[in-house]
């Protein structure tokens, strides 16, 4: 048995509107928001009295896919930290864009955070980390010709 493909990451976040807004901003496209509830979720999930709000949004190639979770019930017993990028099990999404710095201006207007500098690797790549809704790390890479 092989893996066909990534289907998608998901992250839990708070204020779903919010949520959308940034990766919108960043240049994803909603593909669809639903509400889910019921015993195949409680199984899925492995809690009891799950209702959650749900949004996909994806790169404009149709092949990358983010699922933006929030839960009414049942209530978070923790929450995850505001670890430093080098924190095992610390997830990031990272993106190629036009632009890091222009992309980076319009990211701090939903209130991202430019985790270290911008930095250039050689000829090859202009890179940073910003931390996103609820922590979320996101590496933004513009390619250099």
């Amino acid at each position: 048995m092989t893996i066909h493909r990534m289907d998608h990451a998901g992250v839990v976040v708070e204020d779903l509107p919010a949520a959308i807004a940034f990766f919108v901003e960043l240049g994803l496209e909603l593909e669809g928001e639903t509400a889910v509830e019921g015993e195949w979720v409680d199984q899925l999930v492995g809690l009891e009295g799950v209702r959650a709000d749900m949004a996909v949004v994806r790169t404009p190639d149709g092949h990358g896919r983010v699922e933006l979770s929030t839960f009414h019930s049942p209530v978070a017993t923790s929450t995850a930290p505001r670890a430093p990028l080098n924190t095992p099990g610390i997830p990031r999404l990272t993106f190629v864009v036009d632009a890091v710095d222009d992309v980076l201006a319009r990211l701090r207007a939903h209130g991202a955070e430019l985790v270290g500098e911008v930095a250039q690797y050689e000829d090859y790549c202009r890179y940073c980390y910003v931390r996103g809704p609820e922590g979320i790390i996101i590496g933004l890479v513009e390619e250099l010709d």
